[in-house]
């Protein structure tokens, strides 16, 4: 999923810190974990110092939600539930699937991962991932410094192999992170 945790840097942990009120470097260190954790505790969430999806829904950062495979949780159910396949809140290569036919079908690029242009389009995202939100989404001026963006390898997740994918646009706060897990 793209979480983040210690030992990542970039653009999105630079919102995530900010967010938090702390420090905004955009290095995810151990004051940037134990952030996480107290508003994880905080607001009934799991608490394991990782921010992925669920977290930043709960903090209002819809911008930096995107579900791919690995990701679990309740946006990944919401999700699944609006495409009308198994709902059990692990994207796994059939949800795959089913985004990349909604993605064809609603005139996006089909990658496969869903973030907030694709989420947009569903009905449990409507409300919340608007067309500010996936503004929001692009590189800000003070942002452009960050080189990588990187993301951890999740463990018991094979690659799923699909076809050729475009690179995501330059400007989103996720570009280069989407094309390394087509």
């Amino acid at each position: 999923m793209s979480i983040l945790k210690r030992g990542l840097k970039g653009a999105p942990v630079k919102r995530l810190q900010e967010k938090l009120g702390i420090g905004a470097d955009g290095d995810f260190g151990p004051g940037t974990e134990k952030a996480v954790r107290e508003f994880q505790q905080a607001n009934g969430l799991a608490v394991d110092g990782i921010a992925g999806p669920d977290t930043f829904t709960a903090m209002g950062l819809h911008e930096l939600v995107l579900l791919r495979v690995g990701s679990r949780g309740t946006a990944v159910k919401q999700m699944q539930e609006d495409l009308g396949i198994g709902a059990d809140g692990r994207f796994g290569p059939g949800t795959k699937k089913a985004v990349i036919e909604f993605q064809t079908a609603n005139g996006l690029e089909a990658d496969g991962m869903a973030g907030p242009a694709t989420l947009s389009k569903m009905n449990s995202f409507a409300s919340t991932i608007t067309t500010q939100t996936i503004e929001k989404a692009e590189l800000q001026a003070d942002e452009d410094h960050f080189e990588s963006e990187p993301l951890p390898e999740l463990k018991g997740v094979e690659a799923v192999k699909g076809s050729v994918v475009e690179p995501a646009p330059k400007k989103s706060v996720w570009g280069k992170v989407k094309g390394w897990f087509s």
